[in-house]
């Protein structure tokens, strides 16, 4: 039976995912030689090509994308044996991949993140401000180890962890009645602004405002954005009227709070949580990250029902 090492693993994979010998190499931190001629070894040792090499870019051979599957299975059994090892010799370094979705981020990070870091200067923290499905497609390649997103997310390859429940209020820039509260009734639909379709957060709020589809203003504007910071200037810009989460709002200069109104019963909510995959072995950092989001969060945000501090071991 042909073996394999750990080097020669990631030298197949960065090639597989790069489809070229010099950007693999440099991913590597190897000389193209070097790495040519591991993979060429390893061939040898099974007998087959996994690489097409007379293509641009390279590309795998039939057999070469079974290999590639079961070696990415290799290479995740590998990073949990470390793990293992590292926590076994109490030792907490290494890098730590997040992707946060952008409707959370600017919002979340600045609570916790200089805290953390400073906490944990071992810990090579990288932080990426992605949509949910490349945050969802990222840790299934293990390009990512967790992941904050609005959740459920219910994929049976992942793992979810609840950190908090937010609710939404009503954002009309219009002079209103201090201490009103906005029924969906209330809401004016033509000045109505919503994130882009398929959004995170666009996807809570439409079940609460179906409605918007009763717009009869039919203006010349057309503004697909991801971004809560852009809609809260043109709403402001507009005189209009869109509905935010509870931590958007607080300690948010952007944001006038003469003009947040709350919302009766039934309240829209998005729950927050951490996502990993389901072999992922690093609980002793997903420890560290919820306990520091948790402790960053103010009295208004309240935690789920279901939720449990995860386990370092």
């Amino acid at each position: 039976m042909a073996s394999i090492q750990e080097n020669q693993i990631n030298y197949i994979l960065s090639l597989a995912q790069t489809g070229s010998f010099s950007q693999a190499a440099e991913q590597c931190f190897v000389t193209q030689s070097t790495l040519s001629t591991m993979i060429k070894k390893y061939e040898n040792q099974i007998g087959f090509k996994i690489f097409n090499r007379k293509t641009k870019p390279i590309s795998l051979t039939a057999e070469g994308y079974a290999i590639i599957e079961q070696l990415k299975t290799i290479k995740r059994e590998f990073e949990n044996l470390n793990e293992i090892v590292r926590e076994a010799k109490g030792e907490l370094n290494g890098e730590f991949k997040i992707g946060i979705i952008p409707t959370i981020a600017p919002f979340l990070l600045p609570r916790f993140l200089n805290k953390i870091t400073s906490d944990y200067p071992n810990i090579e923290f990288r932080i990426f401000e992605i949509t949910t499905e490349e945050i969802i497609n990222k840790i299934k390649l293990r390009d990512l180890d967790a992941g904050i997103v609005s959740t459920p997310l219910s994929d049976s390859d992942l793992l979810e962890y609840p950190l908090f429940q937010e609710d939404f209020l009503v954002y009309d820039t219009r002079k209103g009645k201090k201490g009103k509260k906005y029924t969906v009734g209330d809401i004016d639909f033509d000045r109505l602004w919503l994130l882009e379709e398929g959004h995170c957060m666009r996807n809570q709020i439409e079940k609460i405002c179906s409605l918007r589809k009763q717009r009869t203003v039919k203006g010349n504007l057309v503004y697909s954005s991801g971004s809560v910071l852009s809609l809260i200037e043109l709403v402001k810009s507009s005189k209009g009227i869109t509905l935010l989460p509870r931590l958007a709002i607080e300690n948010n200069s952007l944001v006038d709070r003469r003009f947040i109104y709350p919302l009766v019963q039934p309240v829209p909510t998005r729950e927050i949580g951490l996502v990993t995959h389901s072999n992922f072995a690093k609980k002793r950092f997903l420890n560290i990250l919820q306990t520091s989001i948790i402790n960053s969060l103010g009295d208004t945000i309240q935690l789920p029902k279901d939720f449990k501090m995860i386990r370092p071991f």
